[in-house]
């Protein structure tokens, strides 16, 4: 590899939106992510309903889709 053209690799800490924080080595010194395994229903086993920025309200609300269902009767 040559010298001065790569990223510094070090260890960056990972903070997820359920509060876990743990470490792992990237070219950034923090990473912050909304759904880790402890908080994942795959890891958990517990379905649970992830939508902490209200998506889903934006997703209905950009698309109209409380008038498509209006519509469609």
């Amino acid at each position: 590899m040559k010298d001065g053209i790569h990223p510094k690799y070090e260890e960056a800490t990972v903070t997820c939106g359920c509060g876990n924080k743990f470490t792992t080595r990237s070219t950034r010194k923090t990473i912050t992510v909304e759904i880790c395994s402890v908080c994942h229903p795959f890891f958990t086993g517990k379905m649970k309903y992830i939508d902490t920025t209200g998506r889903m309200e934006k997703f209905q609300k950009k698309y109209n889709w409380d008038k498509r269902k209006k519509a469609a009767e």
